[in-house]
């Protein structure tokens, strides 16, 4: 294909040509098998509630095991009767004197909106004040730290 070389008709014709390329191609958008990548990331605000869900069980027990032991708080994950390792997700929990953390991310954060999430015991005593919701400390994939607010699931 030729392209004329009058400023007017040159543009349009330019388009044209792209537009063809385009076309043979393939056009449009193609799938993820296609272009090889993998495949979008899911909505992060979902990640996080999926996480949170996992994260509240979590502090719920380790409260109980700390109600029931004199007020020491778990330090493993054993001691609530639990593996660290989940076909999706790997967990674990830290814990000083009086309070503990427990995470939970993703085995395999390819592809996905964030990596991991965190809640201290303070979850419990927020979702019962607002109405469920509790916010979790997050690392997104590009490794930036992120708060979220989710909701308690129910049982």
């Amino acid at each position: 294909m030729t392209l004329p070389r009058h400023p007017r008709t040159f543009l349009p014709a330019l388009a044209l040509a792209a537009l063809l390329a385009a076309c043979h191609r393939g056009g449009g958008k193609a799938s993820p098998a296609q272009s090889g990548g993998a495949p979008p990331a899911p909505d992060a605000q979902a990640e996080a509630t999926r996480l949170g869900g996992e994260i509240f069980e979590l502090v719920d027990r380790a409260a109980d095991y700390r109600a029931s032991h004199r007020g020491r708080p778990p330090v493993s994950l054993r001691q609530l009767g639990v593996d660290s390792l989940t076909p999706e997700t790997l967990r674990a929990i830290a814990a000083d004197s009086a309070h503990f953390t427990v995470s939970v991310g993703y085995r395999r954060p390819a592809g996905r909106a964030l990596q991991q999430c965190s809640g201290t015991d303070v979850v419990l005593e927020e979702a019962s004040l607002n109405g469920g919701r509790f916010h979790l400390s997050c690392v997104t994939s590009a490794g930036s730290t992120g708060t979220f607010e989710v909701a308690r699931a129910e049982r």
